[in-house]
């Protein structure tokens, strides 16, 4: 995932391949309206597995940028809890779905739970919809937790990580397509966002460790 440069997303290369075929099927045999329905489901494809190319920011070490594109919907402060701070980000199917890594470090672990794609309103949603969890810990020793949960999704979450990896700001390391993404941050941080931010990944700055 991570040397992926192409502009299309590799997870999405079957269902685009897929897609395209059966436009040429129906048009060979004339079935002009799934011929079409065909194309437009190769157009909407291609759209969200686009994988853009950014330029990360020069920011300080200690700096966190998010790891998926969205809009911020809660922060909330913690109470009794490892963590002192919890952001939401939700992305739809018109942000760009590619996650990226939000800080130089060492994964610590990694948690895949397969599972439904309820839609974030059920009230069973937190418990049986899919998601991984995602430990960092960096050089200074600070550690964040990262949480992305499906919503209602035609795909599956893709993650190319392994824990003891070393990850590096702004790096590919997976795919999800429309989902929440849950950011756990420590107490000596300082969150640089605001509820209704739109977010871009690798490029928009959650804040800093200070």
């Amino acid at each position: 995932m991570s040397n992926n440069l192409l502009p299309i997303a590799k997870e999405g290369f079957n269902r685009i391949g897929i897609a395209f075929l059966a436009f040429i099927f129906f048009s060979i045999f004339d079935f002009n309206f799934l011929g079409f329905l065909s194309f437009v489901a190769v157009l909407a494809l291609i759209f969200i597995y686009r994988n853009p190319e950014r330029m990360s920011p020069i920011l300080e070490v200690k700096s966190v940028v998010s790891p998926v594109d969205g809009t911020v919907i809660s922060i909330e402060e913690l109470e009794n809890s490892e963590y002192a701070y919890k952001i939401e980000i939700d992305s739809n199917y018109f942000d760009v779905s590619l996650l990226r890594s939000p800080l130089s470090a060492t994964v610590k672990s990694i948690e895949l739970k397969r599972g439904a794609r309820l839609s974030k309103d059920s009230p069973l949603a937190k418990e049986l919809n899919e998601r991984v969890e995602i430990v960092y810990e960096d050089s200074f020793e600070n550690s964040i937790k990262i949480k992305h949960m499906l919503k209602q999704s035609f795909d599956r979450i893709k993650v190319d990580l392994n824990t003891k990896q070393n990850t590096i700001q702004g790096a590919r390391y997976g795919l999800m397509i429309n989902g929440i993404t849950t950011i756990y941050l420590p107490q000596n941080f300082r969150v640089n966002l605001s509820i209704g931010q739109e977010v871009s990944s690798s490029q928009s700055l959650v804040g800093y460790f200070s």
